[in-house]
């Protein structure tokens, strides 16, 4: 009998030596797995640490919780190790709307009346991506710190530098205007980031960033990027009429809003009339504006259209409500989805809100540009708005500016509560903040 309970005894130490031996490897093993194949995980800090002050060490038979030092986890480490952050980094999801602009030059007003758009009537979080001169950072930062402690936490930013190729910095920085021409690598320098949408420093947003956002879901599994077309009316297209490229379509596009799937912009290979290799959007880029430099006058747009054209699967085209330019209404109103539902984004290219050639354009924008946040919108944005736009009844556009309005009012009606609400006596705040302004340095 006593034989027996030896041979028992010595089963279950064997069993005992053999799972944890099993734990030991299975650790090991997914160390070894994450440093070949996910590097570090997005979700640990860069100080090493979890956010709730646990050290993630590896945890195996060698190093159990009970030995480790006071600052690594204790309650359950296996549960609290790296691996459990992997596997959150995995399966949670970024809800986060992404919105990239490059602002050079005298943009930082034009700019900052933009981010105010966004912010007024969105509801899901917003992270501002914002490209830069470096002189014009240390202003980013005091003019968006100085929006009210409400509003703050509906967004966050980041600002970088303006980043070009070394090789060719200057040949791309003076493509077209300066700077336009970083949009191009926003897939090479937010790299981890799926998805973002660009906009021009001249937008104006009537109607919650969440709604084209949301367009993202549509596309097919060949769809990367969406843009607008660049002209409805065939007689009086540019593309078709003066283009010396190919262009996308009838008309082409507009690239002054472009909602882009980055990690589809990076995994796809591109057919292009260089090769007939498809090519990375990396090593097509350079190439593409070496063939075409002579040929093109709107500079990467130009370059898009060529892109496009040979990739028409890649694209998705939403309606010209999301972009609305004045040559929607210049000769008289031609888009005609904002004729049934308004405008969404309204578009100020060739300089409209700082000029008199379109006075309705820049009745919105000096609307918006003057509105103090927690004002009530419809006393305080609405009603001086409307009253200017009578105003504009002498021109095209002026006569069509009640479909500025129509998304206009939807959206103050349903604006975020913090955005409606009345403020307290005391000064007003301008159009100037974020909780926090981060500069990051990228190179290509």
């Amino acid at each position: 009998m006593r034989c027996y309970l030896h041979a028992l005894l010595i089963c279950i130490l064997l069993a005992v030596f053999s799972s944890l031996y099993v734990l030991n490897q299975l650790a090991s093993s997914l160390d070894a797995q994450d440093e070949r194949t996910l590097g570090k995980p997005q979700g640990v800090p860069q100080s090493g640490r979890h956010a709730t002050g646990c050290n993630p060490l590896p945890v195996s038979h060698w190093n159990p919780y009970w030995r480790q030092p006071a600052d690594v986890c204790g309650v359950n480490c296996l549960l609290e190790s790296p691996h459990r952050e992997r596997l959150n980094t995995k399966t949670s999801k970024d809800e986060r709307m992404h919105l990239a602009v490059v602002a050079c030059g005298p943009r930082l007003e034009e700019t900052l009346v933009m981010l105010k758009s966004a912010v007024l009537f969105s509801t899901k979080l917003l992270h501002f991506h914002i490209f830069a001169e470096d002189h014009l950072h240390e202003s980013f930062k005091e003019a968006l710190d100085s929006w009210p402690a409400e509003i703050q936490p509906q967004f966050n930013t980041t600002t970088y530098p303006i980043t070009f190729p070394r090789d060719n910095a200057a040949e791309w920085k003076k493509l077209f205007k300066p700077c336009a021409s970083q949009r191009l690598f926003l897939p090479l320098i937010l790299k981890d980031v799926d998805s973002v949408l660009y906009v021009d420093t001249d937008i104006l947003f009537l109607n919650p960033v969440d709604e084209l956002w949301a367009l993202l879901s549509r596309f097919d599994a060949s769809q990367l990027a969406a843009m607008a077309p660049e002209h409805e009316e065939p007689r009086i297209g540019w593309y078709n009429r003066f283009a010396r490229h190919p262009y996308y379509g009838a008309t082409g596009v507009n690239s002054g809003v472009m909602l882009m799937n980055m990690t589809r912009i990076r995994e796809k290979r591109f057919k292009n009339d260089m090769t007939s290799v498809p090519l990375r959007w990396d090593e097509m880029l350079m190439p593409l504006l070496q063939k075409y430099k002579l040929n093109i006058t709107w500079g990467d747009q130009d370059l898009l259209n060529i892109i496009f054209h040979h990739n028409p699967e890649s694209l998705y085209v939403f309606p010209c409500l999301w972009n609305y330019r004045p040559d929607h209404c210049i000769y008289g109103s031609n888009c005609q989805p904002a004729e049934q539902e308004g405008v969404f984004i309204l578009h100020g290219n060739r300089g409209v809100y700082h000029d008199d050639k379109q006075p309705a354009f820049r009745a919105v924008y000096e609307a918006i540009q003057k509105y103090p946040f927690g004002e009530s919108m419809a006393r305080a944005l609405l009603l001086p708005l409307e009253a200017a736009l009578q105003t504009t009844k002498h021109t095209y556009c002026g006569r069509a500016s009640h479909l500025f309005t129509q998304r206009l009012q939807r959206s103050a009606r349903h604006s975020p509560p913090s955005h409606r609400q009345q403020r307290p006596p005391g000064p007003r705040v301008g159009i100037n903040g974020s909780p926090s302004v981060v500069s990051e340095q990228n190179a290509l």
